[in-house]
């Protein structure tokens, strides 16, 4: 997965083509060993093609997986009617007001700020 994530960004960043050494470059400055023989599949199965055909691909490929259809709700609800049904409406949890979504950092601040 990282050897992915560098790939991406690289591509992100202007690098059309990302070599081996790019990618192990890219996650030595973050202190990530690279595995060779990981990075050399993926380089293989990358070779000669875009980042767009490669996520095009791969759209086409989650588009026939089904999603999960909960099959023990089904048989709760034809066993139990409306009691089963009843219980499994479930309340929605509430947001405290402690969850607004800020994790202490941010990706936008500037390197002047302490984390």
């Amino acid at each position: 997965m990282k050897h992915i994530a560098a790939y991406l960004l690289l591509v992100l960043g202007g690098n059309t083509s990302p070599t081996a050494d790019d990618i192990a470059n890219l996650l030595q400055t973050i202190g990530v060993e690279t595995e060779g023989e990981k990075l050399d599949i993926l380089l293989g199965q990358l070779e000669g093609k875009s980042l767009e055909e490669v996520l095009e691909a791969g759209k086409s490929k989650l588009s026939v997986v089904s999603a999960p259809s909960g099959g023990s709700s089904a048989g709760a609800k034809s066993a139990g009617g409306v009691e089963a049904q009843e219980e499994e409406a479930e309340p929605e949890p509430e947001e405290s007001s402690s969850s607004s979504g800020d994790v202490g950092f941010s990706f936008f601040d500037d390197e002047s700020s302490s984390y």
